[in-house]
């Protein structure tokens, strides 16, 4: 009977196991950072960073989805922002200096990544997706941490309140996904340049570049792209590309119609992924 008892309870509490809860943690700095947990049913983690001004609100559809497609998340209020605020708002912060507090702000991912640590998530395991400030703080910290999964950045600038995102682009390796409006010509062409030393940097098949007409940041998300990033966060690089005609010093016997292996390779088309 007792069993029975114990084996009724543990389905009841079943369904609650995986809810989202209110979480923090303390800074090196003594920043207080408030976030939202829901963890993960399929081993992956992704931590959500919001821009300049706005809050972890802004990913509350786009969280919906995580859940449903089994992904976990973190999604934190940066210092000064929402309520990390124990030190102070961001309207106060300096902005400019290498060492202001927007660029301190990597240290509130790096706490992050040591949470989702103390969880049992592996740093191989966690995506990082953020937009506007949150995305040059998302490259940043990259830098210093190579090995995350991949990394989405929703309208990225060059320079964001000081905040540098090229240099953490240059040294990471691994799958980069960059989304942008259309419209401003300034933040394309900014995107732009990040694709490109996204891809002398992580190789080809590593690089997925996305247009979403006059929107930025997480209105781009939840308009056009919440999609085609769930895809990439599934499939974030693709396979290696084989050569399109065998080797015919392995392979004597080898019979190929080449007119028709020409027309076919034309019909391809170009690849949307670098």
């Amino acid at each position: 009977m007792r069993k029975f008892i114990f084996l009724l309870v543990l389905t009841l509490l079943a369904p609650f196991t995986f809810a989202q809860s209110e979480v923090s943690w303390k800074t090196a700095d003594n920043w207080d950072i408030k976030g939202t947990f829901l963890a993960s049913k399929n081993g992956k983690m992704v931590i959500l960073l919001h821009d300049l001004a706005r809050t972890r609100e802004d990913y509350k559809n786009f969280t919906k989805r995580l859940e449903n497609e089994e992904f976990g998340y973190l999604a934190f209020d940066l210092r000064g922002h929402g309520k990390s605020t124990n030190l102070g708002s961001y309207a106060n912060f300096k902005k400019t200096g290498t060492d202001n507090e927007f660029n301190q702000m990597v240290r509130d991912v790096e706490g992050a990544i040591t949470f989702l640590n103390s969880k049992g998530y592996q740093t191989e395991d966690i995506f990082i997706i953020g937009a506007g400030l949150g995305a040059n703080v998302a490259a940043k910290a990259v830098g210093l941490n190579p090995q995350i999964a991949g990394l989405g950045l929703l309208t990225p600038g060059l320079k964001t309140r000081d905040v540098l995102s090229m240099g953490g682009i240059k040294m990471y390796k691994n799958p980069v996904m960059i989304a942008v409006g259309s419209i401003d010509r300034k933040p394309m062409m900014e995107a732009n340049l990040l694709r490109n030393a996204a891809f002398l940097s992580s190789g080809q098949g590593k690089v997925l570049f996305l247009t979403a007409y006059e929107f930025a940041g997480t209105k781009m998300l939840d308009r056009y792209l919440t999609n085609n990033v769930i895809t990439w966060l599934k499939h974030p690089a693709l396979p290696e590309v084989l050569p399109d005609i065998p080797n015919l010093e392995e392979n004597k016997t080898a019979e190929i119609n080449y007119s028709e292996e020409k027309e076919e390779i034309i019909n391809l088309g170009t690849p949307s992924v670098l």
